[in-house]
């Protein structure tokens, strides 16, 4: 069987797989979300963090029990991290430096997991299963709760209610993500990940040094890793790492794992505001753009050009021999197009245009099918712009799901999809024009230019992969990047919310004869169109410089 003939029969089985778990995976979230049972265990967490489950929050108070949430989060794994030197299990790794301490507790409490460090030298077992895997779940949490609030404001009439922050916390983590993360961790120690809390073991030579590795709590790790789309990697190597990912089959698994809840969550949206076909619309859509991206990638990455990539059967540089072309660009692809970061190949390594569409990925907002939560959300947001774009070609106020998008809802969207570009384009700007953050780059001209855009990409997009070749442990990068992470993450939140409580305010819109159909191929088609001309024009420029200059000189 050819690599390209493998490649297909691997994205059809993951599409199939993900057919099967759509329709039951997506009612049971809609069910946790609107339920008014609360188990036993889901009343100690409520007693213990003296929440009231039960009381209805509006948008305000909804985003500050976000906020305050994140900000309790970002000062105990900074803490943990700070003291890690003198905690049990620590592996005789020392404290971590308050730079990088702040980068790496923003970055997984912002559910992006950018690493600037070497995980199996830096993080002892404290840290990473008591601190970073803790927050994969929480984090996760955060994301599906803002969407699901986001949901009842198109769902709910003449209230400003959105539900309550703690329940909607507390039921994601523990009636979603912990029982489909157990059955992940199986799956994975299966195939051949290890779970252990093992110390450091000399195993053997390597370049005239001694090589050492440690163990640890990696599958169940890797499980919430991907399912919950986060991206941090027990080792620096990520799911590259063969304790982390070991065959194929254990690749094709966390695939499936990265893009199962963000596609299900349509299914969640189309049952809670009563319309199927409202979330097969928004289903359709993302599928349209992550299919494209994949055959996009595949071809480029599989198109010859020379002996060498001949013989290679591609562009292998940078990729696992045992997942191959195939198995690298369709993980790439999930990847970028999530708000995950994991990578099992070096992104730095694919071809000009291969680097550049993973760039361009994270760019579209990751909202194909984007990150846990943070992907509807985004992608809402953007269907609100479709629909006002399509009110004003034919002169009539535009309106989604019988709810009007007036002057207030059309800022709150705009507001939204202009936050991450500013981050990314200003900070890649600055750093671009001053000395000290350039001397981090091991290449020069485009490549090296794209190495900084993508940094900052991935951690105002909350993505958290590495161009690699970018020295990041640095004291700007570290700083710069942190600060892009956390106000990419909760900043748009704040217009997520507030635009939830605008539309929860209204009261319903009887259709008519000139109301837009949302629920039909042409509204998706719009849909898709939208985003991609709104990205365009936004990255276009930066893109021209970095990878679009290289893939045309190569």
């Amino acid at each position: 069987m050819s690599p390209q003939a493998a490649g297909i029969l691997q994205l059809t089985a993951l599409i199939a797989a993900l057919a099967l778990a759509y329709r039951p995976l997506g009612d049971h979230m809609a069910k946790v979300y609107s339920s008014e049972k609360h188990y036993a265990p889901e009343k100690w967490i409520y007693k213990a963090i003296g929440a009231n489950p039960t009381a209805e929050m509006r948008w305000p108070a909804y985003l500050r029990a976000v906020l305050a949430f994140s900000a309790v989060s970002v000062l105990f794994l900074y803490l943990l991290q700070r003291i890690q030197g003198s905690l049990p299990g620590s592996l005789g790794f020392s404290s971590i430096d308050p730079d990088q301490a702040f980068n790496t507790a923003a970055s997984f409490v912002a559910n992006t997991n950018w690493q600037s460090y070497y995980g199996e030298q830096a993080m002892g077992h404290v840290v990473q299963t008591g601190g970073l895997a803790v927050q994969n779940f929480l984090s996760a949490a955060v994301g599906m709760a803002v969407a699901v609030a986001l949901v009842r404001g198109f769902a709910r009439s003449r209230t400003g209610e959105l539900g309550n922050f703690w329940a909607d916390l507390v039921r994601g983590t523990v009636r979603i993500l912990v029982p489909i993360s157990v059955i992940g961790a199986i799956v994975l120690v299966a195939c051949g990940a290890i779970q252990n809390f093992s110390g450091i073991h000399q195993v053997g030579q390597f370049m005239g040094g001694t090589q050492e590795w440690n163990g640890g709590a990696v599958a169940s790790q890797e499980a919430i890793k991907e399912l919950g789309t986060n991206g941090g990697g027990y080792f620096n190597a990520n799911s590259a790492h063969p304790f982390e990912n070991p065959n194929p089959l254990s690749n094709l698994f966390e695939i499936f794992l990265i893009l199962l809840i963000p596609f299900a969550l349509t299914r969640t949206f189309g049952r809670m505001v009563g319309s199927l076909r409202q979330g097969y619309a928004i289903l359709g859509a993302m599928a349209v753009i992550w299919i494209g991206f994949t055959a996009l990638m595949m071809w480029t990455e599989f198109a010859h050009r020379g002996p060498a990539f001949e013989i290679a059967g591609g562009a292998m540089e940078g990729k696992e021999n045992r997942f191959g072309i195939a198995g690298s660009s369709i993980f790439a692809v999930a990847t970028t197009l999530t708000s995950t970061g994991a990578v099992n190949s070096f992104h730095s390594s694919y071809t000009g245009f291969g680097g550049g569409i993973t760039m361009l990925g994270m760019q579209l907002g990751e909202i194909a099918p984007g990150g846990v939560g943070s992907g509807l959300y985004g992608m809402l947001i953007m269907a609100v712009i479709a629909v006002f774009l399509a009110g004003l070609m034919v002169g009539r106020t535009p309106e989604y799901l019988g709810k009007k998008i007036g002057t207030r809802q059309i800022k709150l969207a705009a507001c939204y999809i202009l936050v991450t570009p500013a981050l990314v384009l200003g900070f890649t700007a600055v750093a671009m024009a001053l000395p000290t953050p350039a001397d981090s780059m091991t290449n020069s001209g485009a490549h090296g230019f794209s190495e900084i855009l993508y940094a900052y990409t991935s951690g105002a997009n909350n993505n958290g992969s590495a161009f690699a070749g970018l020295n990041a442990d640095t004291q700007w990068f570290n700083t710069t990047i942190g600060i892009a992470m956390l106000l990419g993450r909760f900043v748009p939140m704040v217009f997520v919310l507030a635009l939830a409580g605008s539309l929860a305010e209204q009261k319903p819109v009887p259709e008519t004869a000139g109301t837009l159909r949302t629920d039909k191929p042409l509204y998706a088609g719009l849909l898709v169109g939208t985003i991609l001309i709104i990205t365009g024009l936004t990255y276009f420029p930066a893109l021209a410089l970095g990878p679009l200059a290289e893939g045309l000189a190569s």
